[in-house]
């Protein structure tokens, strides 16, 4: 355990590394994981000379643990993909937390999709028989990057690469069951939040990822 990168950009740069093999490949498009997820692919995109576009994804968290998903939502040519971890959400509901907190969280999440659909450019790219690279900063849980996996699939990528500079053993068998390949570059076997593994992991900003998808 320690800390593995500097930042969301030197972690996409070691990232590239890893997925050299699609350096400059025509059929192929980098997405980021709105928020976290776009410096590192920024970065990855840059290395390897594709273009940058966005997935928006939104975690449903457990009320008192929103860290920990119990589900995701992803934004797709005009609808919204909903992901739930069923036995997870069973274990939530039998230790207490109510069904209508858990509609209240999906409510706020789906409000905010539906904003940030405004504002981000290249979350409505064309993938259509290409390879997509879906980087997000870590998978805790896998559950958002999976809602990625199938908002790709449903519009139309060939094949679906997840990607991250970190994850769980846990997000990889999650992940690895729904799409063509999962690279991490570190797969501790204690697992803190993504976090923890990042000497500077500021919170991202609308700007800030705009700004980079702009690019």
């Amino acid at each position: 355990m320690g800390i593995y990168f500097e930042d969301r950009t030197d972690a996409g740069e070691r990232l590239a590394a890893l997925l050299a093999q699609f350096r400059k490949r025509p059929d192929t498009v980098v997405l980021g994981l709105a928020r976290g997820g776009i410096p590192v692919a920024a970065a990855v995109a840059k290395a390897l000379y594709l273009p940058l576009g966005t997935v928006l994804v939104r975690k449903l968290g457990i009320p008192g643990h929103e860290e920990t998903a119990y589900g995701a939502l992803a934004w797709v040519h005009g609808r919204t993909v909903r992901l739930v971890n069923k036995p997870l959400l069973d274990r939530v509901l039998e230790r207490g937390i109510r069904q209508e907190w858990l509609d209240t969280v999906e409510q706020r999440e789906r409000a905010e999709l539906a904003r940030r659909v405004e504002l981000y450019p290249g979350a409505d790219l064309d993938l259509a028989g290409k390879t997509a690279l879906l980087i997000d900063d870590g998978l805790a849980t896998g559950a958002t990057m999976r809602a990625a996996v199938e908002a790709a699939r449903e519009a139309g990528a060939a094949t679906v690469v997840a990607a991250a500079p970190i994850g769980s053993i846990e997000a990889e068998a999650s992940v690895e069951r729904v799409c063509d390949a999962v690279l991490f570059l570190h797969l501790p076997g204690k697992f803190r939040a993504v976090g923890t593994f990042y000497r500077h992991f500021e919170q991202l900003g609308d700007d800030d990822a705009i700004s980079l998808l702009r690019q």
